[in-house]
């Protein structure tokens, strides 16, 4: 076999070459990298349209659910009321503390107390049952629960404290109702000395307090 001589001129020709498939591959990478950037862009604009759709999808969900929920508060404050209103119809529940030597001459709904005060002051009594200088403040549910009854122990101690600032030295009773009675709620209110009315049949009941019980004053 003969080997070819380089010659300046082939020389020459071989950088001439590898410059041309130097320059192709230059082009082929600036090819690919302009259709990475193409791909990049369009997956971009597919992602954003993806998460606008998503984004409207949950402001629809939500509006949806927050129209449900405003109902259903709607229906249970129409329950609430429903059940007051079965309290006090016909002077059932007053009877029934009269009949525990509690004097009620009158009674109101939804009393609101602190007004004029901060904000953490402030609250609302279902009902609110006077007797001279007793009064007894009930909290009213549909489904009473121990967390309800806790909750009104904090209203009354805070209806305490508005009613100080005012000069009201009234003594307070407190009661706690619920259609229905959950856990340990009955237990709870009797331990801290408030009275648990129940519905029974058409009517509302005090129930029976445990031996020892004595309504709490605050």
């Amino acid at each position: 076999m003969v080997e070819q001589q380089l010659t300046y001129e082939s020389v020459l020709g071989l950088f001439r070459e590898a410059g041309r498939e130097i320059g192709e591959l230059r082009l082929s990478i600036k090819e690919q990298g302009a259709e990475f950037r193409q791909l990049m862009l369009e997956r971009d604009t597919a992602f954003d349209r993806r998460v606008q759709e998503r984004d409207a999808e949950y402001a629809r969900i939500a509006k949806k659910t927050n129209k449900e929920i405003n109902k259903k508060i709607g229906d249970l404050t129409g329950s609430i009321g429903r059940v007051i209103e079965h309290m006090v119809a016909g002077d059932n529940i007053i009877k029934k503390f009269q009949a525990l030597d509690y004097e009620i001459d009158t009674y109101a709904r939804n009393k609101k107390f602190g007004h004029s005060l901060p904000k953490e002051m402030r609250g609302e009594i279902d009902l609110f049952l006077e007797d001279g200088d007793v009064a007894i403040l009930i909290e009213v549910k549909t489904t009473l629960e121990t967390s309800d009854v806790r909750r009104h122990i904090r209203t009354l101690e805070k209806f305490r404290c508005v009613s100080d600032i005012k000069g009201d030295k009234r003594r307070f009773i407190g009661a706690v109702a619920g259609a229905v009675v959950k856990g340990d709620a009955e237990e709870i209110a009797h331990e801290n000395g408030m009275y648990v009315i129940v519905q029974s049949g058409k009517a509302m009941e005090i129930l029976p307090v445990p031996e020892g019980f004595k309504a709490r004053e605050w």
